[in-house]
């Protein structure tokens, strides 16, 4: 038995003396199966350099950074499960606490900052760089496919799925080059703009012709598309660490000024600097409020404010909902509105222990609001104070002692409050939901029967709270707004690259890539595309000889339109020689 081995052939892995076998004298170049005998083959080795180079084409691959992008959006659901402490500290030592064994794991994971987390902010760098290593060779070599010329004319057109042909009373060259002139006529819309890319070859014996391409816009699409995700990723990278955004809620006749601890809740950047914000003041004067007289539905909100600059310069404005106020490149959302009740608490020995405006929230159309009032600071001694209840708009009594709001407007407001004492526990470290009580420590007062004490207050009335623990006055009414106070300097590059994302993937999917090719012979000669000559060697008409024109085209994939685009350019291209004749395709 004998293995044949090509003359020339060199193979590294194949034993020398295997390699130099002397021919056979048949010249069949064989040798004996007894002689092929030694060690096995030997792999090369990559080296440090060779799995670096691996590495790297392997993450710069379409289908890593297709695995990447995927694998950012799963990293990015705990996010959404987990209080994060940017957004509520409060929350996610309510949760650690809550939580007692997972809950510390959990916090050195980073699974409460998952967006400033080292495994998050890895899968982010690496999405980057894969994009950006995907992105430059392809971008090097359809630069030099687009400064490319479009291919030659094939030899035979007669295998090309898309074909057409005819005759023109013109020489060959002036065939080709007024179908170079055809395909490179743009859109009717819009014709400056060249639709393909021509060249107009001699190819000896008369025969001339043009060939076309267009579709380079679909990879240039690809790239754009590609490009601006580079651009997006930076974008909200920039974002998330200039940005801030402020929660407060100001009561009717008050104001706060623009500095981080005047803001309820405040959220930033790693970037952001607090001295960066402008230190104007805001006043909220009057809150106007539209309803549907039927429905009740909200109709509109508009909050009058006086803004303040650091110049002492005051301005008039108004805040509606969809229409925020602009100020130092931040913008001032009108968030929500409510009511903020008066309220003066005195302890049993007459003294004022709380008195100010309580925001309560709403909680239903008619502004059914529900509030909490705290009262840590009484003498003597005595118990701390907690009045919970609701805050009635309009109220209307149902049955005996039940009463319900009948419109969102405070047209005859009224407190209705359970009262509670013992230790509100704010000095335990745990921060508080000042929207919320904490009873553990408390005990709710009772009547003689055992029923809680409910207090129904009007506006102007004290009522002596039980149990000799003090009196609650409800002093008036005021409104208040939620405001939402944001800066992102990069949402105008997000919507730019947004948009150029959009139209890049539109070009890439939507783009047709085209080639025709329209060869123009003499009548009666050899044709290299094999073309017949429908309408003889001469035109009738004027004696002139006729010129024998074929066409073909190709397409990436299934195109329905390459057809018509072929008949189109044929038709334009003889339709442009005076005494032209079509033929059938």
């Amino acid at each position: 038995m004998t293995t044949y081995r090509p003359e020339g052939l060199e193979d590294s892995f194949v034993p020398a003396s295997d390699a130099t076998q002397d021919a056979s004298p048949d010249g069949a170049g064989g040798t004996t199966s007894g002689s092929t005998s030694g060690a096995p083959p030997q792999l090369p080795t990559l080296g440090p350099v060779g799995w670096l180079r691996w590495a790297w084409r392997q993450l710069t691959s379409m289908r890593v950074a297709l695995l990447l992008l995927m694998l950012l959006a799963v990293a990015a659901v705990p996010g959404t499960i987990f209080p994060q402490n940017a957004q509520d500290p409060a929350k996610v030592a309510e949760y650690v606490a809550d939580h007692p064994s997972s809950g510390p794991w959990l916090d050195r994971l980073g699974f409460f900052d998952v967006y400033s987390s080292v495994w998050f902010s890895a899968i982010y760098l690496m999405l980057f760089v894969s994009l950006v290593g995907c992105i430059l060779p392809r971008t090097r070599v359809h630069l030099s496919a687009v400064r490319g010329r479009p291919p030659r004319t094939p030899r035979r057109l007669t295998r090309f799925p898309a074909q057409a042909q005819g005759t023109a009373a013109a020489s060959p060259e002036e065939v080709a080059r007024a179908a170079a002139a055809a395909m490179r006529r743009g859109w009717g819309w819009l014709p400056v703009v060249r639709t393909y890319r021509v060249d107009v070859h001699d190819e000896g014996n008369g025969t001339w012709s043009a060939a076309g391409e267009r579709g380079y816009l679909r990879e240039t699409g690809n790239l754009v598309f590609h490009l601006a995700l580079v651009g997006l990723l930076v974008s909200i990278a920039a974002g998330q660490m200039l940005h801030y955004r402020g929660q407060a809620l100001v009561v009717q006749g008050r104001g706060m000024a623009n500095s981080v601890q005047a803001y309820d809740t405040f959220e930033k950047g790693t970037a952001f600097d607090a001295s960066s914000l402008e230190p104007f003041t805001l006043e909220l004067g009057d809150f106007e409020s539209v309803f549907d007289p039927d429905t009740l539905e909200p109709r509109d909100f508009t909050a009058h404010v006086t803004v303040t600059d650091p110049d002492g310069t005051a301005e008039q404005d108004t805040i509606k909902v969809n229409h925020p106020l602009e100020r130092d490149g931040a913008k001032i959302y009108l968030q929500g509105n409510g009511y903020a009740p008066s309220i003066t608490v005195r302890d049993a020995a007459g003294e004022v222990a709380f008195a100010g405006d309580v925001p309560f929230l709403p909680q239903d159309e008619v502004y059914t609001s529900r509030g909490v009032v705290k009262v840590p600071d009484v003498s003597g001694g005595q118990d701390q104070i907690g009045l919970v209840g609701y805050l009635l708009p309009t109220a209307q009594e149902i049955t005996d002692g039940l009463y319900r709001s009948s419109n969102p407007q405070p047209d005859d407001p009224m407190l209705v409050l359970s009262v509670w004492s013992g230790n509100l526990g704010l000095d335990t470290g745990v921060p508080q939901n000042v929207y919320q009580l904490d009873e553990s420590r408390m005990e709710q007062a009772s009547d003689a029967d055992g029923a809680a004490v409910t207090l129904y207050v009007r506006p102007g009335e004290t009522v002596d709270l039980p149990d000799g623990l003090g009196t609650v006055t409800f002093d008036g009414l005021q409104r208040y707004v939620a405001l939402d106070l944001r800066h992102d300097p990069a949402l105008p590059f997000v919507l730019v690259f947004a948009l150029a994302a959009f139209a890049g993937l539109a070009c890439s999917l939507f783009a047709p890539r085209r080639r025709l090719w329209v060869r123009a012979s003499p009548a009666g000669s050899s044709e290299p595309a094999g073309a017949s000559d429908p309408a003889g060697s001469s035109d009738p008409a004027g004696g002139r000889p006729s010129t024998v024109v074929t066409a073909a085209g190709l397409a990436r994939g299934d195109d329905v339109g390459l057809q018509p685009e072929l008949d189109r350019v044929l038709d334009a291209t003889l339709t442009s020689l005076e005494g032209s004749s079509h033929g059938d395709r």
